[in-house]
């Protein structure tokens, strides 16, 4: 008898295979029976009443490394029906941590209050495994972190005896289960290397069946060349390459730039490069409000960016840098968080809305609420147009990612809607509203090519012997409900979520269970399961 059946479904599998009725039994996390006709017995028989059943979600891109250890039940990626996500994007982990106390302090200025009490990234895995997660959880290594630890925030090529401290720290997050290295060339201190320094490191994760993930160094006006950058990157240290959240996001490159950004793609993997990207479905992007700084800004870190921000010649320098780069930009970014009660006003502002309320100018309006939040403050900007957003989500080789992070409804702040509804919106208003592909490769986008890029061999398809996570939804119902104004709920149509064989949300609500995994990816592209959550 087995634990658990779900009855009179349309099973999707996560091949982008057209569906199928039947039914599904699961013993104990494993999925044990998949059949058609009548089921057989089980301790827990569940009719799904002609809805479709999928694999979890995996989402390939999120930032929860810094935010599951404050909220490890992960409301915001459970009950969109993400089962699995992987940390540590855009050059940005929480790992490795040098022992040098003024990089430590660095790290944890320029990433959020944590207690840093790990060096290694499997120490950081090994805690957060103990604390009983909701969502299976593994990460990449950022190399903004690497270099950090091994030389700080300077704005210079690296020496040979920093290049080596960056692999052997590189090697030993691999080692320690890191499935790619992620850049992210538009922050510091990622942001002050050059295609070489990358090449080099990107060498290293051969032999580990990891992948370069990258955040590229511009997703604007020079998109193009940052897409060429990534590439030869890619094809010099012959390893996979990731394109993290594909976009473009200056209005004077819409509807041209990833016409040749995808051509570009394509090219590549005609000539045998191993290359995908992800996307999130939204015409805003999100992040800290101090990357409105110029980069040199940030030479020394953020207390030598907040000491300059506070000097008037270097502030004049910095304003008239901020206020060229931004024309007519000011009025699309808004303020999504900040961490004092004082400043909480802005919260839902734009930066123009802001200036006029404060009479000052809009460069001033932005340093000056940096300066006070001391960079604990980020942004939402609008700068995407739809029909990029449409193009290159048919692509093939696109899968979703939300470049979101796990945390709670009652989470602080107005966060961006991607972290709580990436997944279903996609389904609803990619697939079922505009019909751009069937729900079989909607579903495959977000479950088996992601599975396949990260290597993960056990989850990400409904198979016998697979991993029982499982998400349950009605096709007709299910619905994106957060929003820019209102990002805090639950999806609609999303009726059950199972992790590893454990029902953890029902009809939007989660069930408090945290089943989830501590994944890693070692030698050889070995895959390992660290452990199980009870």
């Amino acid at each position: 008898m087995y634990d658990l059946i779900i009855k009179n479904v349309r099973i999707i599998d996560g091949t982008s295979a057209p569906w199928f009725r039947g039914w599904l039994a699961v013993q104990g996390d494993i999925i044990a029976r998949v059949g058609r006709g009548n089921p057989e017995q089980a301790k827990e028989i569940v009719d799904g009443n002609d809805r479709y059943l999928c694999p979890g979600f995996i989402d390939i891109h999120s930032h929860s490394d810094t935010s599951l250890p404050f909220y490890p039940q992960a409301e915001s990626r459970i009950l969109q029906g993400i089962t699995t996500e992987i940390g540590g994007k855009c050059g940005l982990s929480v790992a490795p941590v040098s022992r040098d106390p003024e990089k430590k302090r660095q790290l944890c200025d320029y990433m959020g209050e944590m207690d840093y009490s790990w060096e290694t990234l499997g120490e950081y895995l090994d805690g957060l495994e103990a604390l009983h997660t909701s969502v299976n959880f593994g990460t990449a290594v950022g190399h903004g972190t690497l270099r950090l630890a091994a030389m700080g925030f300077e704005n210079r090529k690296a020496t040979e005896a920093e290049m080596n401290t960056m692999k052997k720290l590189l090697r030993q997050a691999l080692e320690d289960g890191a499935f790619s290295m992620s850049s992210g060339l538009i922050y510091p201190p990622g942001c002050y290397a050059d295609a070489d320094e990358l090449t080099e490191l990107c060498k290293e994760l051969a032999p580990y069946g990891a992948y370069y993930e990258t955040h590229m160094r511009d997703e604007g006006e020079k998109v193009v060349e940052a897409v060429q950058e990534a590439l030869e990157i890619s094809r010099r240290s012959g390893v996979p390459l990731q394109i993290a959240h594909h976009k473009v996001i200056r209005k004077s490159g819409w509807q041209v730039h990833c016409r040749t950004t995808v051509a570009l793609v394509d090219q590549a993997r005609r000539q045998g490069m191993d290359v995908t990207m992800d996307q999130y479905p939204y015409t805003a992007s999100a992040t800290t409000l101090d990357s409105n700084a110029p980069l040199w800004a940030f030479e020394g870190g953020v207390e030598s960016l907040l000491a300059r921000l506070q000097n008037p010649a270097d502030r004049k320098r910095i304003n008239d840098e901020a206020n060229e780069s931004h024309r007519g930009r000011w009025g699309d970014i808004y303020i999504s968080y900040v961490e004092s009660e004082k400043n909480q006003w802005t919260v839902g502002k734009s930066i123009t809305e802001i200036a006029a309320i404060r009479g000052v100018d809009p460069a001033d309006a932005c340093f000056d609420l940096i300066l006070e939040e001391r960079c604990r403050a980020g942004e939402v900007n609008y700068g995407m147009c739809e029909e990029d957003i449409e193009y290159i989500m048919k692509q093939p080789y696109t899968m979703t990612g939300s470049d979101g992070n796990a945390v709670s409804m009652e989470y602080h702040g107005q966060p961006h809607p991607r972290w709580f509804g990436t997944f279903p919106r996609v389904i609803a208003r990619y697939c079922r509203e505009r019909k751009l592909f069937s729900l079989e490769t909607a579903v495959f986008k977000m479950t088996g090519l992601p599975a396949s890029r990260l290597g993960i061999s056990d989850r990400g398809l409904i198979r016998e012997g697979m991993k029982a996570d499982l998400v349950l939804f009605d096709f007709d119902e299910i619905e994106d409900t957060p929003t820019y104004q209102n990002p805090k709920q639950p999806c609609r149509g999303v009726k059950r979520v199972y992790v590893n064989g454990i029902l953890t949300a029902v009809e939007g609500v989660h069930t408090g269970a945290r089943a989830g995994q501590i994944l890693r990816k070692g030698k050889g592209g070995a895959y390992e399961r660290k452990g199980k959550n009870s």
